[in-house]
This record gives structure tokens, C-alpha cells and sequence, in this order.
């Protein structure tokens, strides 16, 4: 297969080679947080979490408080995955959500009664697990509950991760009633064979349906997320299934690399080794699925994001505009994240904290009127010097030297010295341009902004803690 020859925009035509691409094949973060989530610490619980909250209430006495963003954590599955990572009960016992709607009620409780009522919501994002789990009456008791407590602006995203296998037109205007204004599907893969490798069987004509019923009930944003590297998959088994989401047009697609760790996460050791892709297959994959988006007039993002020219998303990214938190690339705001939910992690300040990952310590820390928060983590000036760093990177491509020393009073070139150095390859291969006031990441190093961001994460020491991440292709 020849190098694919990549454009966007007005950008001057770009070439992925083999070569490139199997040189920078290696785990890392995606960075929806700086430091990641695997420096979380138990030492981070309630109350420092609580004390998080209170300074922000204070804060916001000055001026009234920035807006939230909520993510809530539906963890329930009627059934399993074979590649999910992502925590979950598998369960046919939908009566499982009875008790669960009243540990989000009491969670609620503790936040509304650090902050107050009536905090402003900008953003609002249920994830899983499968949130359409949940019946159209809890579904329709969450959001009361969410509204009673805190007060979503006129223009607020609201987000849902939607199963196809649990959805139904009805039931996509339903959530429309609810407020949704922008639904995910998951699809992964169309072809039957992959499929059944990883036990979500989905036909085509399933998601064509429910994604036509989107559209015509009027969502704002209609997304589709896909994975490549899953037993089964070839590169001429993945082009069809790109050329099959192009049709359905979806205004964003996100295009995961599935990371095989079975020693992390039980439910992929039901799938066959040997039935996984060779790198070369998954380098192959890659290319194509760039060429193919791209060349039916989706812009890359970044990191795994596609969009259409007109979604908020690549209007952002035009204008510069674009952030980054736990869910991925946003048009929102930089603002303090409240996660509810087992699992669940939040930003508040500068402290990241996380939720007990089992329903009985969630449920028993709630029962006892604490927060569930098990770890987490208070930034260091070190932590927020990086974390500004490596966001500008990921979003914006380009550091600006002057306004890092300004906002945190360092000489960049003299605290980065070792990271300059580090750039000096990438800079070889065309992935970045330094000079002596800014740091720009090229087009070309735009596809591997993982690698540039790398460069500056302190935390990042040897490939045995770096084999805890997805490969960068």
C-alpha cells in the first residue's frame, strides 16, 4: 500500500510514510488530564476533596462562580465486550438502577451542599457503562435530579453514549425531550466477523437507522466512535468499514487504537491473540481510515477526533479554540469538572479526584455521608507548569515561551532545557518547529501530537510505566 498522502484545509498536502509511523508507534497517554490518572494517590480522599470544594465556593464569591462541567458514570451492561476497559457491571437485572438513581441523588446532596444550589452547567455528559441501560422514567428522574440541583445555561452540550443495541427511535426522542443535544454510537467495527470476535454483533442497518432517526429529531451533534487493531480486523476489512461510516456522515468520529492488556483488564482475555492484527495491519488501518475521512471532507482534529467543516469542533480548532478533558477534545471552556458516579473523576481547582471503582464502596461511602472519592490528587506548581504545556500543545499546537513565564513566573528555556533537547528528533522528522520564543507543532506533527506532549511529562520514566498506555498508532 503507498504512503498515504494526507490534506485538510488549505494545508499543503502531507505524507505519512511506513517508516514514520512504526518509529513512533509506542504506548502513551492521550492526556485527557496532565498528570494521568496513574498518579492518582489514596492519600487524596473525601475530605481533601471536600476541602477542594469549598475553595471553589469561595472563590466564587468574587465575581460568581465559573461554569460545571458533570459527567455521570452509568456503569450497568446487559452484556460484555470483549475489549472494553472501561468499568461496568454486566447485568440482565435492570432493577440494579433502583439503587444506584439513589446513590447519585445522595452524591448530588454533598456536592449542592458544599457549593450551593444552582451552580452553573455548561457541559453534561453521560457515559458508561451504557447510560440508555437506565429506563425512559430513571433516565427521566436523573435529570430532574441534575436540574433541581444545578442550573444548566440555555446553550449547555448535553451528551449521551448510546448502545445501538439498546436504542430505538422512540427512544432517541425521548432523550431529545430530555434536553440531549448530542448522542454517540458506539459502532467499533461493521464487519460481522469482528463483530462476533469481541461479542457486540450490531449490523450496519441497525446504526444507519437509529443514526437517520437522529438526524431527523434534530440532534446538534450526531458521533460515531471506531476502533482499529480487534481480532479479525484487516486493513481491507476496515476500509469498508470506513467507507460505510462516511455514508452515514456522522458530524464526528472518533477513532480509537484498541490496547490489548489483558493482564489490566479480565474481560480482554476472551480474545484471541492470535486472531489480532500485526502492526503492520494496524499501520496500514491507520493510513487508510486518515486517507478515507479526509478525503470525504472531514478535518482531523486531533488525536483521534474527526469532524465535519462545519461542526463546533472543527470550528474550534480553526479558531483556536479548542480544549481538552476527560471525555476528549471539547469547545468548552477550561472549567472545574464534578464527576458523579462509581468510577467517576472530577476536576475541581487543582486537584483531580476519583470515585470507589465498586458499587458497595460507593454505596457504603455515600451511606455514611462522605464522598466516594477514593484517590486522587493535588497538583504541584511543577504539575500546573506542564499541565499548561503539554494543553497547548494538545489543543492549540504551539506554545507561546512569553505567556508561560508570565503566568507562572519560570524562564522557559531554562527549566525546559532538557525537553528542548528531547525535541531535537522530532524537530528532524518535521513534527515541530522551535525557535527561540515559541514551540509549533507542524501539520505533519499534528497526527503525533501524543509524541510531542510526551516530551514534557515528567512522570513518564522507562517503557515498563509507559506499557500502561495505549500505543500511540
Amino acid at each position: 500500500m503507498p504512503d498515504p498522502v494526507l490534506t485538510h484545509s488549505s494545508e499543503a498536502p502531507i505524507v505519512l510514510t511506513d517508516e514514520m509511523l512504526r518509529r513512533l508507534d509506542r504506548p502513551g497517554p492521550r492526556y485527557t488530564s496532565y498528570p494521568t490518572a496513574d498518579r492518582f494517590v489514596e492519600a487524596f480522599g473525601s475530605e481533601q476533596y471536600r476541602q477542594a470544594l469549598r475553595q471553589r465556593a469561595q472563590g466564587a464569591m468574587v465575581g460568581g462562580p465559573p461554569p460545571l462541567s458533570l459527567y455521570v458514570h452509568i456503569p450497568f451492561c446487559e452484556a460484555l465486550c470483549y475489549y472494553c476497559a472501561c468499568n461496568k457491571v454486566i447485568t440482565k437485572h435492570h432493577e440494579r438502577a433502583r439503587p444506584y438513581l439513589d446513590d447519585l441523588r445522595a452524591e448530588v446532596a454533598l456536592h449542592v451542599a458544599e457549593l450551593g444550589r444552582g451552580q452553573p452547567v455548561s457541559q453534561l455528559h453521560l457515559g458508561g457503562g451504557t447510560p440508555t441501560f437506565l429506563s425512559d422514567a430513571e433516565l427521566d428522574e436523573l435529570m430532574a435530579m441534575l436540574r433541581a440541583a444545578f442550573r444548566f445555561a440555555p446553550e449547555a452540550e448535553l451528551g449521551i453514549e448510546v448502545d445501538p443495541r439498546t436504542a430505538s427511535g422512540e427512544r432517541l426522542r425521548h432523550l431529545a425531550a430530555l434536553g440531549f443535544n448530542r448522542i454517540s454510537f458506539g459502532v467499533q467495527d461493521f464487519d460481522a466477523n469482528v463483530q462476533k470476535a469481541v461479542h457486540r454483533v450490531q449490523p450496519f442497518e441497525m446504526v444507519r437507522d437509529l443514526m437517520a432517526q437522529a438526524r431527523a429529531i434534530g440532534f446538534q451533534s450526531i458521533n460515531a466512535d471506531l476502533i482499529y487493531g480487534l481480532p479479525r480486523q484487516t486493513p481491507e476489512s476496515f476500509a469498508r468499514t470506513i467507507a460505510q461510516v462516511v455514508e452515514l456522515r456522522p458530524d464526528r468520529i472518533a477513532l480509537y487504537a484498541y490496547a490489548h492488556l489483558p493482564q489490566r483488564f479480565k474481560p480482554q482475555r476472551r480474545i484471541i491473540g492470535a486472531e489480532l492484527p500485526e502492526p503492520e495491519q494496524r499501520v496500514r488501518m491507520l493510513q487508510g481510515a486518515l486517507a478515507g475521512f479526509l478525503a470525504h471532507g472531514y478535518v482531523y482534529i486531533g488525536m483521534d477526533h474527526f469532524a465535519l467543516p462545519e461542526d463546533s469542533l472543527a470550528v474550534a480548532r480553526r479558531q483556536g479554540r479548542l480544549h481538552r478533558n476527560f471525555q476528549g477534545y471539547s469547545t468548552q471552556p477550561d472549567c472545574d469538572i464534578i464527576g458523579l458516579g462509581v468510577s467517576a473523576i472530577g476536576r475541581v481547582g487543582a486537584t483531580y479526584a476519583q470515585n470507589a471503582k465498586t458499587l458497595q464502596e460507593y454505596h457504603d461511602a455515600l451511606a455514611q455521608g462522605e464522598f466516594a472519592v477514593v484517590r486522587g490528587l493535588g497538583l504541584t506548581r511543577d504539575d500546573l507548569l506542564r499541565r499548561a504545556v503539554i494543553m497547548a500543545l494538545m489543543c492549540q499546537g504551539r506554545v507561546e515561551f512569553e505567556s508561560v513565564e508570565l503566568a507562572h513566573l519560570v524562564r522557559f528555556r531554562e527549566v525546559f532545557a532538557a525537553e528542548l533537547e528531547r525535541l531535537a528528533p522530532l524537530a528532524e522528522m518535521g513534527l515541530v518547529e522551535v525557535d527561540a520564543q515559541s514551540i509549533r507543532v507542524t501539520p505533519l506533527g499534528w497526527y503525533f501530537v501524543r509524541a510531542v506532549a510526551m516530551v514534557f511529562d515528567r512522570h513518564l520514566q522507562g517503557d515498563q510505566v509507559r506499557e500502561r498506555f495505549s500505543r500511540i498508532i
